[in-house]
Order: structure tokens, then sequence, then C-alpha cells
């Protein structure tokens, strides 16, 4: 059976291409909102932290009605750290709309998801998108999108594939560069006729991949998948398995089944081959599980997700702040929450340690686990993070380590300075090419030659320059890199910070606390312009004398410390250091916080 009045899509891009937007739009003209409604931008974003950051981090999906046609889309985060969500939810899907930015063009992000796309044989709608920006390149776009398709092995109906034009945030499209839209219904059209319609067997046993987990506390656990065979129905009793684990096939029944429309859940009583359906009543249900009818359990292999490329230890807080702010502090709590993690993101590992109070978490990238730590925080956890490193292999008796793609683009008066920072970092540069009176440079860079090198990038270009990198490669190890050049300021005793001591402190470097704020021994409160670490007093309270000159005290100056978000800490660490987190503070401290222990330990390694 052919479902002619159906059609399954995900947006694929780089981050910032603007495919949420574009989600807006079409949700718009597909008649999902009524006219007068108020619509907030970017609806997609549900989660607090992709609105604050105004980045996609979950794939998540939606269905519009074109017509009598209903087109189901997928919108995808752009991150190349939250790639393992692109992969898992192609299965669901038999096209992709590419987003290409009409000037940035292809970028490493959109490589990355283009190859997943080819490899699994689907068909590419490439949209060029932002056609309103001045510096736009609509002439050399199409042909630099033709060389990736070339350079990724596409076949010849994919090197074929329709070009139209687009501006979301206008909602527009066109099949010419040449004559601007007045609507999204080119784009629709193309979808309509290009994608195919879904197809398979609606009376053969039921087969359904379960490629995405939701929750909601009155239901439990939601699996969303597309049904490859068969129907499905309420109170259906199924079989759940799994082709990539050991684990036993189980019964189950199904509780309540629904599909999107627009942006809520419809409750259907049944749904068959093509539609993507959302269920409840599978307790422990988990990605890449296969629901099946009871007298014949075939599952289907789950897509392969691309390993891990970095891990950070996550360890119970023993600072002596430890418990003041947070409801979950114990490591039993700690471990339950990251193996609930695991359940819903199926690029991250987490393994237990010799330590018991510590547990080893494996993700794609530094956002990827530090947005994972940032919703920790919310949620009340109290926990300690050591320095991101990265994920050695052993290959043939040699030791290999992963290599990222990182694509600069800088001011022409910059370039000798990022090539210069790149050398000591071991990037080795591919190609470099003028855009306007600025430089687009592509190197193959180590991935712990990128700690921390954002904050100095944007130092070196004066805050004008775009970076960005996904991984490329295992290559062999390419000897040490220095992870960073300056020392710390560490505190000398427990107290609270007063001006007089924080006076003295801020001549020896950058500090990150200001006046009031209690600190402990051994605890980092600033950055020293030398490579070694320097302890100071910013306790330290002025002596009276007989003869002290009223309001002395006032002319003390102190200069506006360094705030420092959650990634700029965990940029900053080094290797014997830990990130305290809580719910309300982020402190930098040493893993030996007493002072003359820490001498004692230093003078050993000497």
């Amino acid at each position: 059976m052919i479902r002619e009045n159906l059609r399954n899509v995900a947006i694929i891009a780089h981050v910032d291409h603007g495919k949420t937007t574009l989600v807006d739009e079409m949700l718009k003209q597909g008649g999902v909102f009524r006219e007068n409604q108020s619509v907030e931008d970017r609806v997609m974003d549900s989660n607090d932290i992709e609105r604050e950051r105004g980045i996609t981090i979950l794939a998540k999906n939606t269905a519009v009605q074109y017509k009598d046609i209903k087109i189901n889309i997928i919108d995808t985060p752009g991150h190349a750290d939250f790639g393992g969500e692109v992969e898992r939810v192609l299965s669901m899907v038999d096209g992709v709309l590419l987003l290409v930015d009409a000037a940035e063009g292809p970028m490493p992000q959109t490589r990355f998801v283009l190859s997943k796309a080819l490899e699994m044989g689907h068909k590419i709608i490439i949209v060029v998108n932002k056609i309103d920006r001045p510096d736009a390149r609509l002439d050399e776009i199409g042909d630099e999108v033709l060389e990736l398709l070339l350079d990724l092995d596409a076949d010849e109906e994919q090197l074929e594939s329709p070009i139209l034009f687009c501006s979301g945030r206008s909602g527009t499209a066109s099949l010419s560069q040449y004559e601007a839209g007045t609507d999204l219904q080119p784009l629709f059209e193309t979808i309509v006729n290009y994608i195919e319609a879904p197809q398979g067997e609606p009376d053969e046993p039921l087969q359904m991949l379960v490629s995405s987990i939701d929750y909601n506390e009155y239901v439990g656990r939601i699996a969303i998948g597309r049904i490859q065979r068969g129907s499905i129905r309420v109170n259906q009793p199924v079989v759940v398995c799994n082709a990539n684990s050991d684990k036993k096939p189980t019964n189950a029944k199904i509780v309540s089944l629904s599909q999107m429309q627009g942006l809520a859940h419809a409750n259907v009583e049944t749904s068959t081959v093509g539609d993507i359906v959302c269920l409840s009543g599978i307790a422990d249900i988990t990605i890449g599980d296969t629901i099946c009818a009871v007298d014949n359990p075939d599952p289907l292999p789950f897509t392969h997700i691309s390993e891990p490329t970095m891990e950070m230890t996550f360890s119970v807080n023993d600072s002596p702040f430890a418990g003041q702010e947070g409801k979950f502090v114990t490591s039993r709590q700690l471990r339950d929450r990251l193996f609930k993690e695991l359940l819903k993101d199926v690029s991250l590992r987490v393994t237990e340690t010799d330590n018991t109070d510590a547990f080893s978490v494996a993700g794609r990238g530094e956002m990827h686990l530090s947005i994972l730590v940032e919703n920790m925080r919310r949620e009340g956890y109290e926990l300690a993070v050591s320095t991101p490193r990265v994920l050695y292999k052993e290959i043939d008796g040699k030791l290999f380590e992963p290599q990222e793609r990182l694509v600069v683009d800088v001011p022409e008066e910059c370039v000798g300075t990022v090539m210069e920072k790149m050398g000591t970092r071991k990037g080795e540069l591919q190609t470099m090419h003028p855009q306007g009176n600025r430089m687009r440079l592509e190197f193959l860079v180590p991935s712990r030659g990128l700690f921390g090198y954002k904050g100095e990038f944007l130092t070196n270009t004066r805050g004008e320059g775009i970076m960005s990198s996904v991984f490329d490669s295992y290559v062999p190890y390419k000897g040490d890199i220095p992870r960073r050049s300056a020392g710390s300021l560490i505190c000398h005793e427990s107290g609270e910070a007063v001006t007089y001591g924080l006076y003295n402190a801020q001549e020896r470097g950058t500090l990150f606390i200001g006046a009031g704020v209690p600190v402990y021994e051994g605890m980092v409160v600033g950055v020293s312009p030398k490579a070694d670490d320097m302890v100071v007093n910013v306790c330290k309270r002025k002596h009276l004398t007989n003869t002290r000159a009223s309001g002395s005290d006032d002319a003390l100056r102190l200069v506006p410390p360094r705030i420092m978000s959650l990634e700029d800490c965990l940029e900053f660490l080094a290797d014997d250091e830990l990130l305290e987190v809580t719910p309300k503070s982020l402190r930098i401290r040493k893993r030996i916080l007493d002072n003359s222990l820490r001498a004692k330990q230093r003078g050993k390694k000497a």
C-alpha cells in the first residue's frame, strides 16, 4: 500500500541556518494557528535552555496539513554535539530538507548530516535559506552544495536534487533565485511531488522501531517511532524486542495512541504503515526497541550512532559548602539521574569507576556534556565535574586520537593570529578562500587542541570571528598540546572575601569574585597571568591603628570581577582542578584543597 496522503520529512542543517524559524512559517501557513493567534518565535524550541541560548537541542516532531496531505516534519539540532539526535530520527523519514545559509554556504555540520542522509538513501531537497541577507551569494551556493554532494559520493538522482530559494523569516519560497516568492507553496509542492509517499504492508504483522522517547508524569514513558509494517490499535497486545542487545522479548499492551497534529498530540484509535505515532503503556521501553506483533517478534536493527569522543568525571560534591544549596547530593541520586539520561540520549555513555562516588560520562563534545550539567543543576543537583578529556583508541598497537574539522570565518587582518594559534594546537590548514572582506579557513585539528580555545579565538578576532567544528576521524596521536598558559589565584583560608583582601589580590591577576562572597581554602578566585598558581588571601582585613583616617577604606577601588558561565568554567579548568556545580553557584576549586598538602604533592612530582 502507498500512503499518498502522507509525507515524512526531516529538516537538517548547520547551526543557525534557520531550521526552526522555517518550521514556524510552515506551521503558520499550514493552518496550525488561528489568524489572530499570538505565536512566539521558534515555537518548536520549547525547552528553557533552548530558548535562552537560541539553539535546538532535542529533535521534535510536528505535522502540517497541505491540501489533503499530512506532512510530518522533524526539526533537528544543528550543533555537532547533538548529532546523535539527528542520526536516530533519520530512520523515521523518507526525505530531508537540507538548509544552507545563503551567505555562509555549506559548513561542517552540513557535511555531517548530509552524509548520514545519503547513507540511508534519502531524497534531498536543497533549500537555500536567508536569501534576503545583504551578503547573500546565491550564484555560488548552488555550486558549493553540488561540490559537497560529489565529495560525499551522492548518486545521480541525489545530484539532481531540486533547489529552492527561501526566506524563513518572511515565509517565502521560490524555484528561481531571480524571482521573489510570496509564500511557502513552492516548498510544500516540492515536498509533495519529490519526496516519496510511505509504503508498506498494512496486513502484515506489526513492526515499529522506537526512535525517540518522551516522558509525561501522568502516563509515564511515551515511545515515538514510525510504523514500518502492519497496523497498531489501542489495547493491542504487543511484544517488545531489541536486535542490538541481549534483552529478552517482553509482553506489553498499548494503553494510548496519538499522532502529531500541529504542536499537539491528537489521540487516535488506530494507525497504519508510514504513520509516526506516540504510544504509552510500556514502562521500560527504550530507544532502539522494536514493537512487534505477539505472534511475530521480528526486531529491526537500530541506526548505528557515532561513538562519543570526550569524557568527564561526574562526582559527589565534597567541598566545605556541600549540601548547602542543592536537594540531591548523594552518589545514589547522582547515579540514578545519569542512568536515567541514558534512556533518552543515545550518544551518551555512563560507566562506573573504582570510586563509588564518581562516574565517567562520555559524550560528543563540551556543549553536549555542559547541557547535561546545566539541566542537572536546574533540577537541584549538586556535583563536581572534572576537566573534559578526549577518548583515545589503540589501533594496531598505536595510539589514535579524535580529530575535528574546524571552519573559521574571520576578518582578513586576524588571519595571521588565528593561523599562529592553530599551529601551536597542532592544526593543519586545509583550505583558505576569501568571502568579501573576510576569510574562511578550514583546519583539521585534534579535539583536545580546541579545549579552551573559543574565548581566546573571540579575543583574537575582537568578537567578529565565527568558528564551528565537527568530528572528522581518528588520527595517530600528535604529541603534547599545552592546555593553559595562565595559572590560578587560589584562596588562602576559609571565610568571606573583603574589599581590602580583594584590592591586594587584584594586582596579581583577574578576579572571579567580589566582596561579600563566601570562600574556602583551595578555591580558585581568579586567574594569574603567570604560568604558576599563586595563593592569595582575599579574606585579609586591614589592621586598625591609633591614627586611622576616616573614609580611607572607601577609597579602595575594586575592578569588576570576571563573571564565568558554565562553559567558561569548563574551558578554564586545569587537570588538577574541579568545578563545583550547585543550583545557585559555580565554584572552581583544586582537587586537593589544603594548600600545604598541595605544595608537598607538587614537590614530590618535581
